[in-house]
């Protein structure tokens, strides 16, 4: 007996309902970056291993997937290397390309191999899987896909403006209600400063961090454990507990900060990006954030993180700012600000929520029922009829009993249903059946097409 086929763990197969639903995320993502000026590019789904080994650290290094040379990768092997079982090594040796982990790192490629074609600022987005070697696990895939626009070449925070603003536009369109949140690594450099300990940024930063899931009393004791003295987290306190609108925030952390010029200069900076989101009336809120500690090896101004307001679930949209997106291939000093959508995360809100409009998951508008040839015949000829006018229609292509294809309309959700038999010929109109009322009239194409496009 053939075994029964599989995918490997951690990838899935998509239904055609499934794909409607994602292409509905990606296509709205895809026209609100179009929007604002974010041309697309894609770069292969394989690097060279020298491309991507060293730019995620140690344990990111040992998830990238490596492709077997082709040929005999072996030949030039000796006896005594594959007796070492130096697993590293002889990777090294039979391995010379790898999946893609992310978009960032191939995007940075990009940019230096095609610096003398850029005109910068370079506005760029890329919606494409990547492939991480990870345990899978529930909302957690070795295959997955991001949605990443970023600008380069460009100082400006007009450029972050815009960033929190799509991510408004993008939300807005699906119908979930988010909150924006926004921070600042020079804040948080400049608070760690002031409390007399800026060697423990990161300590500090992702101790805070954990403020919402395990409460203050406990992210104290991890700071004192960390090393902090005494007197630094009692310093941190006020910090911690901030509330107040962002404009009363902004007061109290420059207040704070007033010895900090690394400090003062983000709390300026986010004052700026939030003074101008306001003015634009964004739909959902917009909160200063300052427990909002992502991505602080790698960023280096304002920190994004996107949390839906409905659904209890992880970030759903995360970025920032950085200052040296190229310097890992030779090019320093190409600052840069981006955003990566979670279409996973998002496709199971909408799910949950049940966002998804009919038409973003509808298949065929209508099915035309087959009596036989010469009915089919015409049937066609309707069908193309409807076609050029927009509406996707679909004739049964066997003439088999009217149950079973009565049950094919149903199973795909087909509103309508077509019945041209040899009286409908004679009178060049058709039998109109509304699948969900189970109402029939004889129409024209001409008045179905009018229907259609009204329905």
């Amino acid at each position: 007996m053939a075994q029964k086929p599989s995918i490997p763990k951690g990838t899935r197969d998509f239904s055609p309902v499934e794909m409607a639903k994602r292409n509905y995320i990606f296509n709205t993502i895809r026209d609100v970056y179009a929007l604002y000026g974010y041309r697309q590019i894609e770069t292969p789904a394989m690097e060279n291993l020298s491309t991507l080994m060293g730019k995620y650290g140690e344990e990111g290094d040992k998830l990238l997937f490596k492709i077997l040379n082709s040929g005999d990768f072996v030949a030039k092997t000796t006896d005594e290397e594959l007796l070492g079982r130096n697993s590293i090594r002889l990777t090294n040796k039979f391995c010379e390309k790898g999946l893609r982990y992310d978009l960032t790192v191939p995007f940075a490629r990009y940019v230096v191999q095609h610096r003398e074609e850029l005109q910068l600022p370079f506005k760029r987005y890329q919606i494409q899987p990547v492939w991480r070697a990870d345990r899978p696990q529930k909302g957690r895939y070795r295959e997955f896909y991001q949605c990443d626009a970023d600008v380069v070449g460009s100082d400006s925070l007009l450029n972050e403006v815009e960033l929190v603003q799509i991510i408004d536009e993008v939300f807005s369109r699906f119908g979930i209600r988010v909150c924006i949140k926004i921070n600042n690594r020079k804040i948080l450099a400049g608070i760690a400063e002031i409390i007399g300990a800026p060697d423990k940024i990161v300590d500090i930063t992702v101790a805070i961090d954990k403020l919402d899931k395990i409460g203050l009393d406990n992210v104290n004791a991890e700071l004192l454990a960390g090393g902090l003295s005494q007197e630094s987290v009692e310093k941190l306190q006020p910090i911690l507990t901030l509330s107040g609108s962002n404009e009363e925030k902004l007061e109290s952390i420059a207040h704070v900060l007033a010895d900090s010029e690394t400090g003062l200069k983000g709390v300026e900076e986010v004052k700026f990006v939030l003074g101008e989101v306001a003015d634009a009336r964004p739909h959902n809120e917009v909160e200063l954030d300052l427990t909002l500690a992502r991505g602080l090896n790698y960023y280096t101004g304002c920190i994004f993180e996107v949390k839906a307001l409905d659904v209890q679930i992880g970030s759903i949209t995360g970025g920032g700012r950085y200052d040296n997106l190229t310097g890992i291939f030779g090019m320093p000093g190409l600052s840069g600000v981006g955003i990566s959508f979670g279409a996973d995360r998002i496709y199971d809100v909408l799910n949950q929520l049940e966002l998804y409009p009919e038409d973003a998951v509808g298949g065929c508008r209508i099915l035309f029922i087959n009596f036989g040839l010469r009915e089919a015949k015409q049937c066609m000829a309707y069908a193309r009829k409807l076609r050029t006018e927009g509406i996707s229609a679909e004739v049964y292509p066997d003439s088999v009993k009217m149950k079973k294809q009565m049950s094919y309309a149903n199973a795909h959700g087909v509103p309508y249903v077509a019945l041209v038999g040899e009286n409908e010929i004679k009178e060049g109109k058709l039998m109109l059946k509304d699948m969900v009322s189970g109402n029939q009239q004889l129409v024209s194409i001409e008045e179905v097409v009018e229907l259609l496009n009204k329905s």
